[in-house]
């Protein structure tokens, strides 16, 4: 259970609920109880959780590079003081005399005025405010396309990234799982081993007593006793580690405890390994991603190649002009205008990015189909693993049940005094190391399976 949910359980009471849910999920068979963990891992872990925040800060840098599609409106205003700079001259005075005496000269009067001095006007306003609203839209610009599209294939690369990290996060919550319940199966084998020791140790004590053996018997039982509790000290410690990683990559404390169900279901034949690499180089997302980068380096040659065409777009300004703040009909304009930029020439610099660009495309594409070899190589190496795990299960199994019988009969005639201690020693050695070799190559087995679907992306992952 999560953490949380757990601690706001036993802070509300809602302990019987705590407990319900834990058998519940103990009862069940191993395999519902460990996809419930990875499906923990999946949600709280804290390095996918940054993957995740990589690609959501991918989907907003593309919902920025659809919004260039779109127009834009500003809102401008500017209010200048000017002194000085050019003057015109406007001669209206030379223009206008000469037809007024005309004209007084015709009428025979003195109506019009023939003393108008020609004047001077400033180019630059003294004081002058300009407010307006401005709307832009692009109708012909292949940047803003293809710069889409780039975008959208370089946030299929974060989100390849972050599948892929879940897909590896997958596998080592598995393995981490199976590791720590072959170490707990390793320490109930050293409780079991403890008590046959144990009881060895009595026996030969036992047996001195009525003078059967030699004290020399009694001390090897009992140094073998001490050396077994040294290795038991290390399998704690192997158990403890265990425990702690799984915590990590969980996001839990890392004294938690972890919950253990029935035995994991073993696969009763082994997988297909021509099909598994048909889909591993299909699936898996390390391709996907080498895909979606190369798809992107595609476009942003062809925009390259583009942008020798014109860039044309609208533009529609409407405001207000004049020396003083008047916002009337006498004082509004509008003004609608087409822009076209066209770079004829900019020093070679287009040719030399188409070049960089196919220099990097043909870079991916070597580096393309090197992952589709090591791909072949990583499920080859995985089968070949699985292959060996599989035989080394089913011979450590037999070997079990022969070394246990093997003791029982040594233990029985030793008790009866028809065997030696070293024989007893012996037979006891070899079951001990025949069980812990099954308990070993069992979870090996599963980690090599887990293993196997990480590298052929077999397993599914919601």
């Amino acid at each position: 259970m999560d953490w949380n949910v757990r601690k706001i359980l036993e802070r509300r009471g809602w302990i019987p609920l705590w407990l319900l849910l834990a058998a519940h999920l103990q009862a069940g068979d191993g395999d519902t109880l460990l996809n419930w963990y990875v499906r923990q891992g999946l949600e709280n872990n804290l390095a996918l959780q940054q993957k995740n925040a990589d690609y959501q800060k991918s989907l907003k840098a593309l919902e920025e590079a659809r919004s260039y599609f779109f127009p834009a409106l500003s809102f401008n205003a500017r209010y200048s003081l000017a002194e000085g700079g050019r003057t015109i001259y406007f001669p209206v005075g030379d223009m206008i005399n000469p037809v007024y005496r005309t004209l007084n000269y015709l009428t025979h009067t003195e109506l019009f005025p023939t003393d108008i001095e020609n004047q001077t006007f400033r180019f630059l306003r003294p004081h002058e405010q300009e407010t307006k609203l401005e709307l832009v839209q692009p109708l012909f610009n292949p940047e803003i396309l293809y710069n889409y599209k780039i975008r959208k294939e370089l946030t299929g690369v974060a989100r390849a990234d972050r599948d892929a990290y879940r897909r590896n996060l997958v596998a080592d919550i598995k393995k981490a799982y199976y590791t720590y319940l072959k170490m707990l199966q390793i320490d109930r084998l050293v409780a079991t081993t403890r008590k046959v020791l144990q009881e060895s140790v009595r026996l030969n004590e036992k047996l001195y007593e009525n003078q059967k053996v030699t004290v020399d018997v009694v001390y090897r039982a009992r140094s073998e006793l001490s050396r077994f509790e040294q290795h038991a000290a290390e399998v704690k410690k192997n158990l403890e580690a265990a425990r702690t990683y799984f915590n990590f990559l969980l996001n839990r404390p890392l004294d938690d405890t972890i919950l253990v169900g029935g035995e994991p279901d073993l696969p009763p034949l082994l997988p297909d390994a021509e099909r598994d690499k048909m889909m591993a180089l299909q699936n898996r997302e390390e391709v996907k991603q080498l895909d979606h980068a190369l798809r992107s380096l595609d476009y942003r040659l062809k925009m390259h190649r583009n942008e020798r065409l014109p860039v044309l777009f609208a533009a529609v300004d409407y405001g207000f002009q004049g020396e003083k703040y008047r916002f009337d009909l006498d004082h509004d304009f509008t003004l609608a205008s087409f822009v076209l930029r066209w770079d004829l020439f900019e020093g070679m610099q287009k040719k030399a990015k188409v070049g960089q660009t196919r220099w990097e495309i043909d870079r991916l594409q070597a580096r393309r189909d090197e992952l589709n070899r090591q791909i072949s190589l990583q499920v080859e190496n995985a089968w070949n693993t699985l292959v060996a795990s599989r035989k080394a299960m089913e011979a450590a199994a037999e070997e079990e049940v022969a070394a246990e019988k093997a003791f029982r009969v040594v233990a029985k005639k030793y008790e009866l005094g028809m065997a030696r201690y070293v024989e007893f020693l012996d037979a006891r050695t070899n079951m001990t190391g025949a069980q812990l070799r099954n308990i070993i190559t069992k979870y090996d087995y599963l980690i090599a399976l887990a293993d196997y679907e990480r590298v052929t992306a077999t397993y599914h992952i919601k």
